[in-house]
């Protein structure tokens, strides 16, 4: 669909343009897919405001907690040599989202990459984490804008139970 090109990269582009003016960290990879969800299955129960906002604030959490556990809080990125506390943090990081969004009813796919995004030390400064929620709660509205102005149900925070992905 032309629609959902168009739509993601303006999407993709306003927070570029937020990203190059802030100085933060405004624009990230797991925005993409993000964007292609918001745009290309509004109506899907992963793609709600409920969703897009808790899947990814679940793996900037587990992220941030599994870089704690094993102290790499202040470790700068490498993803040329990741050793074994590493390769924990993310595995941790990755289990923790994969277990909590199905459980606290909140799948969002793309909030996988989040959660490795920061496990991977690449956003890691509680400064860089409030920013990478901004981002998502920035794309979040853009989509909601967008498909309302497109005259899709697309709902305020979820959707109803009834019309929920099983």
């Amino acid at each position: 669909m032309v629609g959902t090109g168009v739509n993601s990269f303006v999407s993709l582009v306003i927070l570029a343009v937020i990203a190059e003016y802030s100085h933060a960290p405004f624009l990230f990879p797991s925005l993409g897919p993000t964007a292609f969800l918001l745009f290309h299955a509004p109506l899907a129960a992963s793609t709600s405001p409920h969703n897009t906002l808790l899947g990814h604030l679940i793996g900037v959490l587990a992220g941030w907690f599994a870089l704690a556990v094993t102290g790499l809080l202040a470790a700068r990125p490498d993803l040329e040599d990741v050793d074994a506390r590493r390769a924990l943090a993310c595995g941790l990081a990755l289990g923790l989202t994969c277990g909590l969004m199905p459980l606290l009813d909140a799948a969002h796919p793309p909030a996988g990459a989040t959660t490795l995004i920061v496990a991977l030390g690449l956003l890691r400064t509680p400064d860089h984490l409030v920013v990478l929620m901004a981002a998502v709660v920035l794309i979040t509205a853009q989509g909601f804008a967008i498909n309302r102005l497109a005259g899709l149900p697309y709902p305020l925070w979820r959707l109803p139970s009834a019309a929920a992905e099983p």
